[in-house]
C-alpha cells in the first residue's frame, strides 16, 4: 500500500495530519473550531512543530527513528517530504485539485503533438510544474529558492519527468518576467502562487499588497492569443476568490472566457470537515 497524505482532524488552530509513515501536528491559522477527535489522538504523534511569535518555530521529535526525508504518493504525483525549519513539508496538499485540471488543460492543449507552453511562478518543489509536465506541457519552472528548485527537480526523477523539457530556473521572478517580455516568450498557460512575502536570489524584496498587482500588469504581455488558462492562487490574509478574479481583470480584459469564482482551497478531513487553506481564481478559455 502506497504511503500517503491524510488530514485527520483540525481545531484550536492546528491541524493533525497523517504524512507517510508519520504523524505529526502543525499550526493552521484557519482551524478556529474545536477539534472532533480526543486529546488522546493529538498526543500520539510523531513530531509536532510550534511556531514562535517571530514567525519561525521548531519542530519537536517524539519518535527516535524518525526520517528526515521520506516519499509519498498524493495527487497523481510522488513527492519528496523533508520537515524543514520553517514547518513545511514540501508540500501543500490543498493543491491537488488544482493539479488535476492542470493536467486535464494541458492534455485538451498539447493534443496532436501541439506545443504548449506554460510559466509556473514562486513554483516551490514542482507540483504544479509536474502535473503540467505530466499533461504534456513544455514548462518554465521559477523560484528564488536554489533549495526548493533543487526539490522540484527532484520530484521530477521521483516521476520520471527528469528528461522532460522544464526549465529549471533560479530567479527573482519579477526580474524574470520584465526579461520573457524583452524575448517576446509566449505562453499557452501562467500559474502563479506568491507569498506573502519573500526575497528575491539577490534579497529583492516581494510584498504581496506592492507587488502583484505590477507582475499581473506585466504577465499579459507573455501571453499566446490563444491561452488557454491563468491560475492565481494565495495563501494570503484578504486574497479571496473575488479579490483575486478582480486582480486577474488587467490580463483578462478584451478576452473571452470563464472565471470559476468562490474556489476556497481546502483539505477534507477523513470526517468530511474541510480546512480551508487559502484560495485561488481560475480563468480558463474554452
Amino acid at each position: 500500500m502506497a504511503l500517503t497524505y491524510t488530514l485527520i482532524d483540525s481545531g484550536n488552530f492546528q491541524k493533525l495530519e497523517q504524512v507517510g509513515p508519520y504523524r505529526l501536528v502543525r499550526p493552521s491559522p484557519q482551524a478556529v473550531w474545536q477539534p472532533r477527535l480526543g486529546e488522546d489522538v493529538w498526543k500520539k504523534v510523531d513530531a509536532r512543530y510550534a511556531r514562535f511569535s517571530g514567525g519561525d518555530g521548531k519542530w519537536s521529535f517524539f519518535t527516535k527513528k524518525m526520517q528526515d526525508q521520506f516519499t509519498i504518493e498524493y495527487g497523481g504525483l510522488v513527492l519528496q517530504m523533508d520537515l524543514t525549519d520553517f514547518g513545511h513539508l514540501g508540500l501543500f496538499a490543498e493543491q491537488a485539485t488544482n493539479w488535476q485540471r492542470i493536467r486535464k488543460l494541458c492534455m485538451d492543449g498539447s493534443r496532436d503533438g501541439r506545443e504548449f507552453h506554460v510559466l509556473n511562478l514562486f513554483a516551490y518543489t514542482g507540483g504544479s510544474t509536474l502535473a503540467a509536465a505530466q499533461g504534456g506541457a513544455k514548462v518554465a519552472h521559477v523560484d528564488a529558492s536554489k533549495t526548493s528548485v533543487a526539490w522540484a527537480r527532484q520530484n521530477a526523477e521521483l516521476n520520471k519527468l527528469g528528461s522532460h523539457e522544464i526549465r529549471w530556473l533560479i530567479e527573482d521572478v519579477q526580474k524574470y518576467v520584465s526579461r520573457e517580455i524583452r524575448r517576446d516568450r509566449k505562453y499557452h498557460g501562467i500559474i502563479l502562487d506568491p507569498p506573502s512575502f519573500g526575497r528575491g536570489t539577490k534579497n529583492e524584496v516581494w510584498k504581496i499588497e506592492e507587488n502583484l498587482i505590477p507582475l499581473l500588469d506585466s504577465l499579459k504581455e507573455l501571453l499566446t492569443p490563444d491561452f488557454k488558462f491563468i491560475l492565481l492562487s494565495s495563501h494570503s490574509t484578504g486574497y479571496t476568490p473575488v479579490a483575486m478574479r478582480n486582480l486577474l481583470g488587467s490580463l483578462t480584459q478584451g478576452t473571452t472566457g470563464r472565471y470559476l469564482e468562490e474556489e476556497m482551497l481546502v483539505c477534507e478531513q477523513d470526517s468530511g470537515r474541510a480546512l480551508p487553506s487559502g484560495a485561488n481564481t481560475w480563468y480558463i478559455r474554452d
